[in-house]
């Protein structure tokens, strides 16, 4: 602890001005990565999430000191305590709703989101540590997080460039073209160890599709076998998830 910073530590109109400028600031940071990509919980909603999480901590404390100072013989009198803890932990507790709204799966039973929605969990919860003043594990906990959302998915992209495992979705044109994808995906010298066919719906046309989980005998180029499957005339989409 830095003794330096206890000043700031207390509750005061300088130390609430600068918490709460630091939440909206850094949570808005951090925003601004998931704009970029296009999420759909983006600058504005971190920055709210993390201010009002500070907010809630900054609420306590001062009910705390009201009760302990101000209140404090009514609170004697009628037996009144606090539990500065409580309202963090609804904080906690009530976040989960809103990243669960962020969380999406696609109809190539590709689960999206979920990145986003643990940005929001974490940005609460450095709302929380600014609304109790601890700045300096705030300081390393917006380091960690932006380079986990920003730096990061470069190596997670590269890990999944060179992986040996691949998952390919395929639309095509009727259920007899099957065996042909299956013949051509394991001509490229590859094994599949699972498959999953979903139907055309009647009630919204669509095309067959399958999810195609492979295992390559020797390491290459994940386009060349995308290439490869996406040549045949009944393929109309292909993607790897």
């Amino acid at each position: 602890m830095i003794a330096q910073l206890d000043f700031l530590r207390e509750l005061s109109t300088v130390s609430v001005l600068l918490r709460l400028v630091l939440a909206m600031l850094f949570g808005g940071l951090i925003g601004l990565e998931r704009v970029r990509k296009r999420r759909p919980a983006g600058f504005r909603t971190y920055m709210l999430v993390c201010m009002g999480a500070a907010l809630t901590v900054i609420l306590s404390q001062y009910e705390f000191y009201m009760v302990t100072n101000v209140w404090a013989e009514l609170a004697a009198e009628i037996g009144l305590r606090t539990d500065v803890s409580r309202f963090g932990a609804q904080v906690i507790n009530g976040i989960g709703f809103l990243g669960a709204g962020t969380i999406i799966v696609t109809g190539k039973q590709e689960v999206k989101g979920l990145t986003t929605a643990a940005g929001l969990w974490a940005s609460a919860c450095m709302g929380l540590a600014i609304g109790a003043g601890f700045y300096e594990c705030v300081g390393l906990c917006f380091a960690l997080i932006f380079l986990v959302i920003r730096l990061l998915p470069f190596i997670e992209n590269a890990i999944i460039e060179n992986a040996r495992n691949m998952n390919i979705y395929v639309e095509f044109q009727s259920l007899d073209d099957v065996g042909e994808i299956i013949n051509r995906i394991k001509s490229q010298d590859v094994q599949i160890y699972e498959v999953e066919i979903e139907r055309g719906r009647e009630e919204r046309p669509r095309n067959p599709s399958a999810i195609f989980f492979i295992r390559m005998n020797q390491k290459q180029a994940h386009t060349r076998i995308l290439t490869a499957i996406s040549e045949l005339e009944s393929v109309y989409a292909i993607d790897e998830i």
